[in-house]
């Protein structure tokens, strides 16, 4: 494939990303946390918690960076580690009563914050889009599996 062809689509696809993280990480400052911080209270949200590997991998958060923003929430009161009933040798991270508070609050107000921005696209170009990027997503699975 010729580069003209995809070049314009990676520059926009990283425009549009970049926009998307700053008007996100602008009100999940507000509501005092750093973006890794939401990401991990609202991943939490209404589970029983995870293992700090699964975590990681809903959350796209890297192994040492996730630790770090674990302890940080945990030294809020907002999370703790605790022994799995599966397997003592690993952990499970979960919400607290005051994590859960926060999140029943955070949650609803930062999907209407970002309810905000999509309210500008007609329903029908909303479906095109999502049907796009799916089927850009499954281009990329389809080239990684030729990876392996």
């Amino acid at each position: 494939m010729e580069p003209s062809l995809f070049l314009p689509l990676l520059r926009e696809l990283t425009s549009t990303y970049q926009a998307f993280e700053i008007y996100s990480s602008a009100h999940i400052r507000t509501l005092d946390l750093t973006p890794a911080q939401f990401d991990i209270v609202a991943t939490l949200g209404n589970t029983a918690g995870m293992s700090p590997k699964e975590l990681g991998e809903k959350t796209l958060i890297t192994k040492g960076t996730l630790t770090g923003v674990v302890d940080r929430l945990s030294d809020k009161g907002l999370v703790r580690r605790s022994a799995s009933t599966s397997d003592k040798r690993s952990q499970i991270v979960q919400l607290t009563p005051e994590g859960e508070t926060l999140f029943a609050s955070i949650f609803p107000a930062h999907l209407s914050h970002m309810e905000r921005a999509f309210a500008a696209l007609p329903p029908d170009e909303l479906a095109a889009l999502t049907a796009g990027l799916q089927h850009l997503r499954a281009a990329f699975g389809a080239a990684h599996d030729t990876l392996e």
